[in-house]
């Protein structure tokens, strides 16, 4: 059985998206290929969601959906409380923001002009402040002026990680997507990286949504978890909680000598006692 513990102020706050009754289906026939089945979720303001699931679970196709790049076969999808596939288009550039796993960054140009595509591209602001715009949002992840000039192929991994990031934040959404945001760096930048994430979510108030299989950086900043398996949600909590539920994957997951290591580290939340749904 499902089991959703949800505390009181998260019931409260207003959802952000919603997915409700989610089919994907790939291919036709007997080629058919069902990646949810009956998928439901909930992700409200100021929560930082964690995805997990194993590989093949439709983690990155559910961004997808949410991004408005893949229409569900079945069920509904809603962003802020507009219908997905409504933001496919340059709709979805002030709404809703993506951190890339590799980064995405166009490495025929600039960091600054990376960070200034998107509003560049809108073409309703006069050249110095989309400028201007840009060096605020590297400031913002950490970067200097100097660094501006500088081409993708330049930097180290954490750079690209928060170029990519200045990027997302471009057009200041109030939803940010998150796929595997700390994988490639080494554990200091890591670290480092969660540090600026956490600093970030607080500040200019967002709702994150993670896709990630470090557990460290999913005990570091997630709020909830919510656990992909069997074409759908199988449990959502925070991370004590839903690694208490009995599954193949969970206990793999979260209970392995990985997990073991991630709960033991310092500032790791405290177990929690499981709440029934």
């Amino acid at each position: 059985m499902e089991r959703t513990p949800t505390p009181a102020s998260e019931a409260r706050a207003e959802p952000v998206v919603e997915v409700r009754d989610l089919a994907t289906v790939f291919g036709r026939g007997d080629a058919a290929f069902t990646v949810h089945d009956q998928l439901q979720l909930t992700v409200r303001r100021g929560e930082i969601l964690s995805l997990v699931g194993g590989s093949g679970t439709g983690k990155t196709v559910l961004l997808r959906h949410i991004l408005g790049l893949t229409v569900p076969t079945r069920g509904s999808v809603t962003v802020l409380g507009r219908p997905a596939t409504e933001l496919g288009g340059d709709g979805a550039s002030g709404r809703v923001g993506m951190l890339f796993q590799h980064g995405a960054l166009f490495s025929a140009f600039s960091v600054l002009d990376n960070v200034a595509f998107a509003l560049r591209e809108l073409g309703t602001l006069p050249p110095q402040v989309v400028t201007d715009a840009a060096l605020v949002k590297l400031r913002m992840v950490g970067l200097k002026p100097e660094h501006a000039t500088r081409m993708p192929s330049d930097l180290s991994g954490g750079m690209i990680k928060r170029v990519a990031l200045a990027r997302a934040l471009i057009m200041d959404p109030p939803l940010l997507l998150l796929d595997e945001p700390t994988a490639g760096l080494d554990p200091n930048s890591s670290d480092e990286f969660c540090d600026l994430l956490r600093e970030l979510h607080a500040a200019l108030g967002l709702t994150v949504i993670m896709v990630t299989h470090d557990l460290d950086t999913l005990y570091d900043l997630s709020t909830r978890v919510a656990v992909l398996a069997d074409r759908r949600v199988i449990v959502q909590g925070t991370p004590d909680e839903v690694a208490r539920f009995e599954h193949p994957f969970i206990e793999h997951f979260f209970l392995g000598e990985r997990g073991r290591r991630a709960r033991a580290r310092p500032g790791a939340p405290a177990p929690a006692a499981p709440k029934e749904a």
